[in-house]
């Protein structure tokens, strides 16, 4: 067996489906992210992880991007005084409606929105100078949307992806009792981008855990089930003892990684 007999879409979909069989996990619908649109809109606008996205962004000769899941438009906000058109896509209606009450609130009158989800026809999307997706690309068929995404773009994409599969410190799953299988991590974006004969840039943005800064254990313990599902009531009398005792550094738990992964079209 060589890496050209690999089929690494079919690999992250297993992958995929080990991680949130069992009941491991709930997958997040689109009226859970229309319930934390607002909050997100709030804290995007201190987000060291948006600065870092952006600042490893070329848009040289850029007019026009799509922001593919762009959530109140974090990404899609920062660089729209740069572009003459800003297109952010995503499946929340709400988090469309946070960008659009934000982009008017900063006085853009060039930004549009499109409620689809990856698995939607794409055909009514327009192609833009540059395509990102930030943080969005945990789908079922990452090899689709990847394809997808390629072919929304003139000259270049720019995504993140998690790096180690776990938005929990593993360490804090073992104080409740869990010990989750990690989602499929970045390596298998590469890996199918290799495949197609792309040869993408790769670094890394690290981000300071979102539990650091829960003001106290109520919404800390929201906060985990957020991402590991609802704790019952051993898990929650668990975790509430070890918060009691534990220090700052071990309640935020170890920060999360995400790959930077960009490409630049093939002139046509």
């Amino acid at each position: 067996m060589t890496m050209d007999t690999i089929d690494f879409g079919r690999l992250y979909r297993d992958h995929l489906a080990l991680a949130t069989g069992a009941a491991q996990r709930t997958r997040k619908t689109a009226s859970d992210w229309d319930s934390r649109a607002a909050g997100m809109a709030a804290r995007a606008q201190r987000s060291g992880y948006t600065q870092d996205f952006v600042a490893r962004m070329d848009l040289a000769g850029a007019e026009s991007l799509l922001d593919v899941g762009c959530g109140p438009g974090t990404i899609a906000r920062a660089v729209a005084p740069r572009l003459r058109r800003v297109v952010g896509l995503d499946y929340s209606a709400a988090m469309l409606e946070a960008l659009r009450a934000q982009a008017a609130a900063q006085g853009f009158t060039h930004v549009e929105t499109l409620h689809r989800a990856w698995e939607d026809d794409w055909s009514d999307v327009p192609v833009c100078d540059i395509a990102v997706a930030s943080r969005a690309t945990l789908v079922d068929d990452i090899a689709a949307a990847l394809a997808q995404i390629d072919a929304k773009a003139r000259r270049r994409v720019y995504l993140t992806h998690p790096v180690g599969g776990h938005f929990i410190d593993p360490a804090i799953q073992r104080v409740i009792g869990r010990s989750l299988t990690a989602m499929p991590d970045y390596i298998y974006v590469v890996n199918i981008l290799h495949r197609i004969g792309i040869h993408p840039g790769l670094s890394y943005i690290t981000q300071e855990s979102r539990l650091a800064d829960a003001p106290d254990f109520d919404e800390y313990a929201r906060r985990v089930a957020w991402s590991l599902g609802r704790l019952d009531e051993q898990e929650t009398a668990r975790l509430r003892a070890w918060y009691g005792r534990a220090t700052p550094a071990e309640r935020a738990g170890q920060p999360m990684r995400w790959a930077f992964i960009s490409w630049e079209k093939e002139p046509c």
